[in-house]
Parts: structure tokens; C-alpha cells; sequence
């Protein structure tokens, strides 16, 4: 039977609640035909990965080339595709060491073709890379989890995010998003997206941290949140950030997800905020996910 807590909120004893979902589609998540986006999006690990793999893949196709001619390479060992793929490398490297190099036509051929391949690579490679490091970026720490609890008597929607740079973020924006599964008079069930009224969804200066407060009144979509609600509408919440680096002088942004299984209800966020020894305002980010019972 459900019991309601002391912020009003009921609490249903074993109640499963759903587990936090990524969005996804079918059909690939990346479209090869878009190359730069692919290698802006991946990751570093992965993106380093790619590179080796490609940079080693053309040089096996170019050792290919040269044994498929027997005296292409001066001074190599014939039929050494050892000595073709390392001979391969230092010309797409344009190194040239200069203890093997092209003997007949076919190998200058060859060896032109494969100059101006490792060019353009090494062109493109450091032009993807440079773009991956000066991407700029929010570095915004996140509550782990969002509560549900009274905020000046009032049931309040409540994420704390935290500014993980170590100088200032100017004129910084909130805009909380919540995408519920509704089902409609024929029986049909569909979703749909709703923007949640911030209390306040601007700072001019982000500081430390800032707890992004939704309020839960008869007009808003979340009104009679509880499990049991959740389990039932099973939504997603989308926080998107935006504020201004000063030091970069660039708009950064960035996209946090919850869940259904991030919602505590009845809690609050312990105070990550203080001073230390000397006086100043210090901000504790690594208690920035605390909750506490109310």
C-alpha cells in the first residue's frame, strides 16, 4: 500500500522504477558520408585508433604495389615485404632516408602517387586534430541525481550543476526538457516534449554552482509526480546548458541527461558551498552529487 512521506510525496514499498535510457535509432549512429563530423564526434581513444589503422592501411596497399613489381625499390631485399612496407612509410611520411629508393618508372610512379596521398593526410589529420583540441568546451559538473522535494512550500524539481573550469562562465543559460509517454484516447501511445518553467533559467556570472529549480503546480507537465507516476510515464529529462567563456572568447554548451531511476524524492542537496580558513568562498564540486534525507 502506499505511504506518503513528509514532503507529501508517496512511496510505494518494491515499486520498480525504470532504468535510465539512451536514445538511440536504428540504422547507424554515424553517417559515413558525413567523414568530418565523424571525426570531430568520436572520441579520442577511438579517433586514434582510426588514424593508426588508416595510416596503416595505406601503407600495406602501397607495399603491395611496389612488390607487385619485382626491382621497384633499390636496395631492398626482393620479395621483402618488410622492406617494401618501411620503404612504403618514410614516402608517405616524405621522409626519405635515402637507403632504399624508387628504381624503375613504375616505382617514381608509385612513390609520386603515394607523396601526395601522405600530403593531403597529414594536411587533413592536422586539421581534424587542431579542431578537436580547440573545440571549446562547458566542462559542467552535474548532480548524479535530480530530486523531487518543498521548496518554500512549494514541490520543486531540483538539479544542481557546477562550473568545472576554474575561471568564471558569463551570461549562462538553462533550459530543462522533459519527454513524456502519454497514451492517447484510441490507445495509442506516443511522446511528447515538454519545456519546464524555470524559477530562474539565467545567471549572469556562474560561478560555483547553481540548482536549477522547477516548480510543480497545477500547470506544469510534471503535476502529481510520484513512483508511481514514473513508472507510468517514464520520462527523460534534458538539461541544456549554455554560457560564455570569457577566456575563450566562444559560446559553449552542453546536454545532460536523467532518467527515471535519477529522481530522489524526499531529499535534499548537502551544501557543497563555504569557506575555508582564510575567509574565502570555496565550492566543494566533489560533493556536488550529496543528497541527504529531508
Amino acid at each position: 500500500m502506499a505511504r506518503r512521506s513528509r514532503s507529501g510525496f508517496r512511496a510505494t514499498p518494491g515499486l520498480k522504477i525504470p532504468a535510465t535510457y539512451t536514445i538511440t535509432r536504428k540504422g547507424g549512429r554515424f553517417d559515413l558520408r558525413d567523414p568530418y563530423h565523424l571525426a570531430v564526434r568520436i572520441s579520442w581513444p577511438q579517433f586514434v585508433l582510426v588514424f593508426v589503422a588508416f595510416n596503416l592501411l595505406m601503407n600495406v596497399i602501397f607495399a603491395g604495389l611496389y612488390l607487385a613489381v619485382p626491382g621497384s625499390i633499390a636496395n631492398a631485399q626482393p620479395g621483402s615485404f618488410a622492406d617494401a612496407f618501411f620503404f612504403s612509410f618514410e614516402t608517405l611520411a616524405t621522409v626519405g632516408y635515402g637507403a632504399m629508393s624508387p628504381a624503375t618508372t613504375y616505382a617514381h610512379v608509385v612513390a609520386t602517387i603515394e607523396i601526395m596521398c601522405g600530403m593531403g593526410f597529414t594536411a587533413i589529420m592536422t586539421g581534424i586534430t587542431f579542431v578537436r583540441f580547440a573545440r571549446p568546451t562547458a566542462k559542467v559538473a552535474y548532480a548524479d541525481k535530480a530530486i523531487v522535494t518543498l521548496h518554500e512550500g512549494k514541490p520543486t524539481l531540483m538539479i544542481r550543476i557546477g562550473n568545472d573550469r576554474v575561471g568564471l562562465i558569463s551570461d549562462a543559460t538553462a533550459r530543462l526538457t522533459v519527454l513524456l509517454l502519454r497514451r492517447s484516447a484510441e490507445g495509442q501511445s506516443f511522446r511528447m516534449t515538454h519545456t519546464l518553467a524555470l524559477r530562474s533559467d539565467r545567471l549572469p556570472v556562474f560561478a560555483l554552482t547553481w540548482t536549477i529549480m522547477h516548480i510543480i503546480d497545477a500547470a506544469s507537465p510534471l503535476n502529481g509526480i510520484d513512483p508511481e507516476w514514473l513508472t507510468s510515464h517514464n520520462p527523460v529529462f534534458f538539461l541544456t546548458f549554455e554560457g560564455r567563456d570569457p577566456a575563450l572568447a566562444a559560446q559553449v554548451h552542453d546536454v545532460h541527461q536523467y532518467g527515471a531511476a535519477d529522481i530522489a524524492f524526499s531529499h535534499r542537496y548537502v551544501d557543497v558551498v563555504g569557506t575555508d580558513a582564510q575567509g574565502r568562498i570555496l565550492a566543494d564540486l566533489t560533493r556536488i552529487s550529496h543528497i541527504e534525507p529531508e
